[in-house]
């Protein structure tokens, strides 16, 4: 026979409160914000070392990938990660930082806002949250031929993505640009100055 034990009054709120605490957390985000912008000191992960760098001409050919099972974690720059956001993580542009993601397959172009470092993976120039892969149409892939360009966008889309919303994608490449975007790809991993996934 089982029977039900009943708790004094005072021991059941101990338990209801001890239950609500473990529910806090204790990470303290920083507010999303693109003041200050974050160089950064140079780092190491799994022995290769990166030198963060401000660099307005930033425009570099290589392959993106993405996460985005990671929701809740704290990015580099200290905000919260929400996979559906548009924004992605670089081992040694400022932080943030905008760019422009073209898809080199498709000629889709978006607008991301860069706030985390990564990626640590062989070949990857570029990871991108769960939103920002869905909308540059490269999800299903997991990892696809890409170019990435920092831009400084007006305030009024800064702003959406700083507020989670995506912003419209930008014109599509003419298939000529894209062919030649492709061509110079395939000669950097044939001349070893891009790595392949």
């Amino acid at each position: 026979m089982i029977t039900s034990a009943r708790l004094p009054p005072q021991a059941a709120a101990l338990a209801i409160a001890a239950l609500a605490l473990a529910g806090c957390s204790t990470t303290s985000y920083r507010p999303v914000s693109d003041t200050p912008v974050v160089v950064g000191k140079p780092y190491a992960v799994r022995g290769v070392t990166y030198r963060p760098a401000a660099d307005p001409t930033f425009d570099v050919l290589g392959y993106a990938s993405w996460y985005g099972f990671e929701s809740g974690n704290q990015v580099a720059l200290g905000e919260r990660f929400r996979p559906k956001w548009i924004t992605g993580a670089h081992t040694t542009l400022p932080l943030p930082t905008y760019v422009e993601v073209t898809a080199l397959e498709t000629g889709r172009t978006i607008l991301v806002r860069i706030n985390d470092r990564g990626p640590f993976a062989r070949g990857r120039i570029i990871d991108l949250s769960r939103g920002a892969a869905e909308q540059l149409g490269i999800r299903s892939t997991g990892v696809a031929a890409v170019r990435v360009r920092r831009v400084d966008p007006p305030e009024k889309e800064r702003a959406r993505l700083r507020a989670g919303k995506a912003v419209p994608e930008r014109p599509r490449l003419s298939e000529a640009a894209l062919a030649s975007l492709r061509a110079q790809l395939a000669d950097g991993v044939r001349q070893g100055l891009v790595q392949a996934p």
